[in-house]
């Protein structure tokens, strides 16, 4: 909870203590356990208007953790080490929202870390990031619920580590993350997205078509979340006299980047907020 009571003298009502925003992030980041991370993540955003943010505090994680707290399972793997089963299988399409729950898990820890990590930002920031985690971990709960119901449970197959390696790579340096990751690497899902869901709909069993339902609620909060990315990317562009587009490709260089495959989802990107120029580059 982002709150608690703390007794006053006899006849005085209970003085409420707010906890700090950037201190709670960092504290759900650290859980191991799925289940409690997303609950504890989606109470958070529940809970938003019960937090204090101090955005000039320094915070370091304890020193006997690792980030981002992850469980045992899945077993991670090399990105060219994961088998790839076809979708046209039940066992294929376990597989392939596995791997899907384990990038809305992944993205649950980019939040909260983009969260506790970065002092000196507008609170706005803070709050949309909040969103982003609470969001993220109602999809990855609703994507672990429908692999339950195909008698699967996340951890059964070993998944990546993609995006925690940009996030890791990025710490240093709040504006390149802003660039490489929300709308960089997870813009890739804007593009991914509709063609999973049109090979889900040509098998027409009722998990494909379920799974299809999913993904139509993730795509559409995951515009919204990549806007978020491109917001505060340009907003950190202006204020350190930087050209947003320039920039841009040099720090893709410099991380060496992933480039998109096409075809790219040209309307939702516009949607998030990327500009005519940049679909221009990105489709080179």
């Amino acid at each position: 909870m982002g709150k608690g009571k703390v007794k006053g003298k006899l006849g005085e009502e209970p003085r409420i203590v707010r906890m700090e925003l950037r201190q709670r992030a960092l504290q759900v980041l650290c859980i191991a356990d799925p289940e409690q991370k997303s609950a504890a993540a989606q109470d958070m955003y529940a809970q938003s208007a019960h937090f204090s943010i101090d955005e000039s505090i320094a915070i370091a994680p304890p020193a006997d953790v690792d980030l981002p707290g992850r469980p045992e399972k899945p077993e991670l793997l090399k990105h060219t080490s994961v088998a790839r089963r076809s979708p046209a299988t039940y066992e294929g399409r376990a597989v392939l929202m596995h791997a899907i729950a384990h990038i809305e898990f992944n993205a649950i820890n980019l939040a909260l870390d983009a969260i506790w990590r970065f002092a000196g930002m507008p609170t706005q920031y803070y709050l949309d990031w909040l969103q982003v985690a609470g969001e993220e971990a109602k999809h990855f709960r609703m994507l672990r619920d429908h692999l339950r119901t195909m008698e699967h449970d996340y951890g059964d197959y070993p998944a990546h580590q993609g995006l925690w390696t940009m996030c890791e790579k990025t710490g240093h340096d709040i504006v390149a993350r802003m660039a490489l990751v929300p709308r960089t690497l997870e813009a890739r899902g804007l593009d991914a997205t509709p063609l999973i869901q049109k090979k889900l709909r040509q098998f027409g069993t009722p998990d494909a078509l379920e799974a299809v339902a999913i993904l139509d609620i993730i795509l559409s909060e995951e515009i919204g979340h990549v806007a978020i990315g491109n917001h505060w990317y340009r907003w950190l562009c202006n204020r350190d006299g930087l050209e947003p587009h320039a920039h841009f490709i040099e720090l893709s260089r410099l991380y060496e980047a992933p480039r998109p495959k096409p075809p790219l989802n040209a309307a939702a990107r516009l949607q998030a907020g990327f500009s005519e120029e940049e679909l221009l580059w990105l489709n080179q």
